[in-house]
């Protein structure tokens, strides 16, 4: 009797339940842990319906097995009968769940929380090889932790919210991903990325014990569709637009601006080869390679230099000390820009007259900056970590599947959970 005593011992299962019997199947390379039930069960057992004791056995359920950890690099299982009771105070008939049983069907929960700890290192599959589950089995596991942990989640402490959208895939199949920026955690992906995402963030907002008049910074990209959601659902909430996308706007219409001087300017064309990923990056960024192509090319008259340039001073701007030089700044850079678009007959500055005007636009919001320093720099951070995941897991097969990971490697939720 010393296998059944040592892993009695192993599983913890107190009282109520004894190892009966281990068999080891050689042809199969596997290890049953036989388990049964002892009478000391039912004394402190309780009806999950109306919560008393008093509860007796009725008979047992048909045979089930549960997946365990591996001994001694051999497959193991827990085979057991589940016992039936009967309620002496409602008389109902129930099964009783064992001690061991995961949140997922087949599984015990030390094999899930060992399963869920590869799964976060690498793709499901992966992990499904190495413990010869299949990896349909692993993600049922994986949705049932994420799901329980997720819905007890609460968000009452939650002030402070930026939002971006997420690729989901190729085409235009986008997720918006609402954080946390104080906690640094995901609170909820929604797909889409119209106004109404912004409804849906505040009904869930409800469910977790937070309220949209709490929500009192909000930082998102300019989407004009963004902006009527947060206007329409959270009316107590500054807008911050993100420092990121404001700089990347202007970089965009640097390139812009490259792509029409190459087109209309032979001379220009000859010196801007092979310079696309010089005026992407800051100096700073550049390789040595690229140092030198800045020196041959800091005396040539190129419109495109002076696009960079007007780039530079405005992430220059960003280092302002408060909202009130920053605005001076701003200001004087909108000036700057828009008076050498217009002395440039050529138009070839006609991007960055437009991205000077977008500054203008949303002059106040930009300005929200400052007043808290709010970014959205931890989701561009996520979306380049979860465009890893999806990478070496090869895509998702739905939105359910893309959602569950990002919660799972990016929601701090507790798990494995058996709340």
């Amino acid at each position: 009797m010393i296998p059944e005593k040592v892993f009695h011992h192993i599983l913890a299962l107190g009282e109520g339940w004894r190892v009966q019997q281990v068999d080891y199947l050689d042809k199969e390379s596997k290890v049953l842990i036989r388990v049964e039930n002892t009478p000391a069960l039912w004394v402190a057992e309780r009806c999950p319906h109306c919560g008393r004791t008093g509860v007796q056995g009725y008979d047992h359920a048909p045979e089930r097995r549960w997946r365990h950890l591996n001994v001694c690099q051999l497959q193991s299982e827990i085979v057991c009968r589940p016992p039936r009771g009967r309620c002496g105070a409602c008389e109902k008939i129930y099964t009783v769940r064992a001690p061991w049983e995961g949140r997922s069907r087949g599984l015990t929960q030390e094999f899930e929380a060992f399963a869920l700890t590869l799964m976060r290192e690498m793709p499901v599959s992966k992990a499904g090889e190495i413990l010869g589950e299949t990896d349909t089995k692993l993600w049922r596991a994986l949705f049932a932790h994420v799901d329980a942990a997720w819905s007890e989640l609460s968000w009452e402490n939650v002030v402070w919210v930026g939002a971006d959208e997420m690729n989901r895939k190729k085409g235009h199949n986008y997720l918006t991903v609402f954080v946390d920026l104080q906690t640094k955690r995901v609170l909820l992906a929604v797909e889409g990325k119209d106004a109404g995402v912004w409804e849906r963030f505040a009904d869930e907002l409800f469910s977790h014990n937070g309220h949209p008049k709490a929500i009192t910074q909000i930082a998102i990209d300019m989407s004009p569709a963004y902006v009527r959601g947060v206007r329409e659902n959270f009316a107590n909430a500054t807008v911050v637009y993100d420092k990121f996308h404001v700089v990347s706007q202007v970089a965009r219409a640097v390139e812009e601006v490259r792509r029409k001087e190459v087109r209309v300017d032979a001379t220009a064309r000859e010196h801007l080869e092979k310079t696309c990923w010089l005026w992407r990056k800051n100096p700073e960024s550049w390789t040595e390679k690229e140092g030198r192509r800045w020196e041959q090319l800091s005396d040539k008259p190129l419109v495109t230099g002076l696009a960079y340039a007007m780039r530079l001073e405005l992430q220059k701007a960003y280092a302002s000390g408060s909202a009130a030089v920053a605005r001076t700044r701003l200001v004087n850079w909108c000036r700057w820009v828009k008076t050498e678009a217009a002395e440039m007959t050529s138009g070839l500055l006609a991007p960055m007259r437009q991205a000077a005007e977008m500054v203008e636009r949303h002059l106040e919001g930009i300005l929200g900056h400052w007043q808290r320093g709010l970014t959205t720099a931890f989701l561009e951070g996520l979306n380049s970590l979860f465009s890893a995941t999806k990478r070496k897991a090869r895509g998702y097969r739905s939105t359910e599947y893309q959602t569950a990971m990002l919660y799972f490697v990016a929601g701090k939720l507790e798990i494995p959970y058996y709340g």
